[in-house]
């Protein structure tokens, strides 16, 4: 019964008119802090009006804390803190009110089931959602805060085996970017098999495998740009003609024909409507602020 037709990545939703960025988790907090960077003037730089959501940590306050202080570190005056930690929190007009203003989002890492369970269908996430999507903000989401930009998101699973459906547990995500499904700490982690999984359940998404301290940056020109020390594998399934995933046991290996893999680097890019990566030499720069071009 193989035989797969996917069309969805054919007609890809509009996109940010700024940026939204997918960090594999572990970003650079101390050093370089290029992807902070990247994001602080994105949003704006010391004009910018930075909303920190960490309700996918355990220590909320914590991790807040720390992000707050490298962002004022930078020179952003301006710097709310949206500690949901119940869901009714999320239609507390104080929320909207701030969001009317503000210039960029950044969603913490943790569990993102917890920030799911908080945070999805809640006026808060729907008016970040919309603010993304028509280019009003920058939107960053590190490890868990990465893994919910998809309509389906990999919610847990295992690494190291061949592909099964038992190596990956997926959920609902926040359907930011309704087109991709996510993993990061990809390769720090061994997450191919898992990321391999999931497509085989969805080929109608393009696969992102984001490893730790690397940003996929995706623009309003329909482009993803890779930003940081790791790389990006893409996994684009829409010339996939089958796989055995319906018919095999969940501990079964699983069979998935003509794939096409990319691993991209800092700078490289890849054309999501054609299916094309491109190096970094191909990839303009021309409509980034100065202060936020990457050097290839």
């Amino acid at each position: 019964m193989q035989q797969l037709t996917s069309q969805a990545l054919e007609h890809i939703p509009q996109r940010t008119k700024t940026s939204i960025m997918v960090i594999g988790g572990a970003e650079d907090k101390v050093h370089g802090r290029e992807i902070l960077n990247t994001f602080f003037c994105r949003a704006g730089g010391t004009e910018s009006r930075l909303a920190i959501i960490p309700c996918a940590s355990r220590d909320p306050e914590g991790i807040s804390s720390r992000y707050r202080t490298i962002f004022e570190e930078m020179g952003v005056s301006v710097v709310k803190v949206l500690d949901i930690r119940e869901r009714e929190q999320g239609e507390n007009p104080v929320w909207k009110d701030y969001l009317e203003d503000c210039t960029g989002v950044f969603i913490t890492g943790g569990d993102q089931l917890r920030l799911c369970g908080l945070l999805a269908d809640t006026p808060l996430m729907e008016k970040i959602r919309k603010s993304a999507l028509e280019g009003k903000i920058t939107l960053a989401g590190t490890s868990a805060g990465a893994a919910v930009m998809g309509h389906q998101m990999i919610a847990g699973g295992g690494s190291g085996a061949s592909p099964n459906r038992s190596l990956v547990d997926l959920a609902d995500g926040l359907n930011i970017i309704p087109e991709i499904i996510v993993d990061q700490h990809f390769h720090n982690r061994n997450r191919m098999a898992r990321l391999l999984s999931a497509v085989a359940s969805h080929p109608e998404l393009l696969a992102l495998g984001i490893d730790e301290d690397t940003c996929a940056l995706f623009e309003g020109d329909d482009t993803i740009k890779v930003i940081g020390k790791g790389s990006v594998t893409i996994v684009d399934s829409r010339e996939m003609f089958y796989t055995n995933e319906p018919s095999v046991g969940a501990t079964e290996p699983l069979s998935l024909f003509n794939l096409r893999l990319h691993v991209l680097c800092h700078g490289d890019c890849y054309n999501i409507s054609l299916g094309k990566a491109m190096p970094s030499a191909a990839c303009s720069e021309s409509g980034w602020p100065p202060e936020c071009r990457t050097s290839n």
